[in-house]
């Protein structure tokens, strides 16, 4: 049986600030912009892996 979902926490103060802050942020990216951003992301996953799994 599935657990119940919890509430989603209200965000205040400096974190609410810093939330709209990268909401704008990623909202004004360029196409190219996105495309690094996932590529970085994609190269980290990658060594992360090859770090923690074990490779058989």
């Amino acid at each position: 049986m599935a657990r119940p979902i919890k509430e989603t926490p209200i965000l205040r103060g400096e974190d609410a600030r810093r939330f709209e802050e990268e909401m704008r942020r990623v909202d004004n990216l360029s196409a190219e912009e996105r495309k690094a951003n996932r590529e970085k992301v994609r190269k980290q996953c990658e060594k992360f892996r090859s770090k923690v799994i074990i490779k058989i």
